[in-house]
């Protein structure tokens, strides 16, 4: 199984937007698959994550929350694939 991006956000939140876009990048570059999760759907992710949203997780492990860093997040990722043994690096290292 591969690595996995989680962004949990909600509808109508510019902050969210904002991290679609940085994950939907850093993801398409590096052939990760992200999901984004509308936290207005769950009961119990509103009442854990609403004051933090966007929250971001990596394969399910909370990476961020509010802002996501492009620079933070792909070396976060390319630690995890080195950890994998993942041989889908761009720099083919």
């Amino acid at each position: 199984m591969g690595l996995v991006i989680t962004l949990l956000g909600k509808p109508g939140c510019h902050l969210c937007d904002e991290a679609r876009d940085v994950i939907a990048k850093v993801a398409g570059e590096l052939g990760v698959h992200w999901e984004d999760r509308d936290i207005t759907r769950s009961a119990a992710d509103s009442e854990r994550y609403w004051e933090q949203i966007p929250v971001t997780f990596i394969d399910g492990v909370q990476h961020d929350f509010w802002r996501v860093d492009e620079t933070r997040l792909r070396n976060a990722l390319l630690a995890r694939l080195d950890r994998l043994g993942s041989d889908r690096r761009p720099d083919g290292r």
